[in-house]
């Protein structure tokens, strides 16, 4: 899809003047960061696809206040390095963090492998600036009341108006975000595991343990395994594996931390090829193997692009403890279709993972769409989501109702009404 146009405002003056001008000439309008999106939020076929690539500063650093001000096409990536720089930490943390801008995440509200401790993006915004379709500028910050009965609960705090609305109500020009100071020290292990059931049940016991206190517990199923393996310089290892965990916990000041993990595990027959990664330089191998699977799972949908096929990606999630439940419904779905089986792999600790389809055709396209929406109304059933991080955009539009109530959908179109009244906001993402 190609836009009529592009615009790529360096200032917030220019911002303003391109929604004006399209509020004036009823031109739909679609903010841009870096195009990350999965599910097609950024992408447009009409109106004025609007980059903010060129709002890409970060304005200053508050070490007494643990806060940064920063501008919304700034690379996430960027942003985590200088807040690392002054000892802080911003914890969301997505795959693409050095390919995504602060805008994007703060649009579909990311989060990534740390949520498991620190939440998703929502959490750490104390404030925004956003320019709404008119060129009307909006500051608001969080209350910080501890007690509040003005009015109805969802206008306390219209910060969370904008945060995971994908651009659809404004364009979020500036942020403010809540920083952590950056751990002393961070172990990173990874456990293999004979069967997926061993796995799953050390999944949940790690989640509610009171010895360890982990920040992530990332899976990964056999498929995923063998990609993740490949991105590891240690060959051979884990080779009976047909799961594998990885977790993180700080451990500064804290010797016995590691001891504790391995107990855990042996609780739960890890095989005997624990991988212990300390230390920036193996911190960093372990975030690249763990992003092998993504990256590898992209480029083997690419080659199937010509042939009408790519890689289909869901994010669903269910209440942690019905992870592993979820997981058999899945399969069952895939294989009683005659579907291959996914890749699998994600955040186990939050209840949350991938699964990577490859579509060869527009054939195989259809039919494993047709078994998400069948995985989906059993996720649905069992408490969860449909989409737990990448958002809804245009791709998933379809299954909003598979969760909301038309009540739901309906405040959700008069907030829409009252801020985009002319509805030129990202025309066909959610709604």
């Amino acid at each position: 899809m190609v836009p009529d146009a592009i615009a790529r405002p360096e200032s917030l003056e220019e911002l303003q003047a391109v929604l004006k001008e399209a509020s004036s000439s009823g031109k739909p309008i679609t903010p841009a960061g870096a195009q990350t999106s999965t599910t097609a939020a950024s992408i447009t076929g009409h109106g004025v696809l609007v980059s903010t690539r060129g709002l890409g500063r970060i304005l200053d650093i508050d070490r007494s206040q643990l806060t940064m001000r920063v501008e919304c096409g700034a690379l996430l990536g960027d942003v985590k390095r200088a807040a690392a720089a002054e000892g802080m930490l911003f914890p969301p943390d997505p795959t693409s963090e050095n390919e995504s801008t602060i805008g994007g995440a703060i649009a579909c509200n990311a989060s990534g492998a740390r949520s498991l401790r620190y939440g998703a993006t929502r959490g750490h915004i104390r404030a925004l600036k956003v320019a709404l379709a008119s060129g009307e500028l909006l500051e608001l910050k969080r209350t910080v009341l501890e007690k509040n009965t003005v009015g109805y609960a969802l206008a306390h705090d219209p910060v969370d108006w904008f945060i995971g609305s994908e651009g659809t109500l404004g364009v979020v020009v500036e942020a403010e975000l809540a920083l952590v100071p950056m751990p002393a020290e961070v172990t990173g292990i990874a456990f293999p595991f004979a069967t997926e059931e061993a796995a799953v049940n050390f999944i949940l016991a790690a989640r509610e343990s009171r010895v360890v206190t982990p920040q992530c517990i990332e899976y990964f199923d056999l498929l995923a395994v063998t990609i993740a393996k490949s991105a590891d310089e240690r060959v051979g290892w884990a080779s009976e594996a047909a799961a594998m965990v990885y977790v993180e916990q700080e451990t500064a000041e804290d010797d016995a931390v590691l001891d504790r993990w391995i107990e855990l595990g042996e609780q739960f027959t890890a095989g005997s090829d624990v991988r212990v990664f300390q230390g920036d330089a193996e911190l960093r191998l372990a975030r690249r193997i763990r992003h092998a699977v993504p990256s590898i799972m992209n480029e083997r949908g690419s080659a199937y692009r010509a042939t009408g096929g790519r890689k289909v990606s869901t994010d669903w999630a269910v209440p942690y403890r019905r992870f592993g439940a979820a997981l058999g419904i899945a399969r069952e779905v895939a294989e009683r279709h005659g579907i291959e089986q996914p890749v699998i792999y994600g955040h186990a600790g939050n209840g949350h993972p991938h699964q990577n389809f490859l579509a060869r055709d527009e054939a195989e396209l259809a039919a494993i769409d047709r078994v998400i929406e069948e995985t989906l109304h059993r996720i649905i059933e069992m408490g969860g989501t449909v989409a737990a991080e990448h958002g809804i955009g245009k791709l998933k539009r379809k299954w909003l109702p598979l969760q909301m109530s038309a009540v739901q959908i309906g405040v959700m179109r008069a907030v829409k009404r009252e801020l985009d009244p002319l509805g030129i906001m990202a025309p066909g993402n959610i709604l």
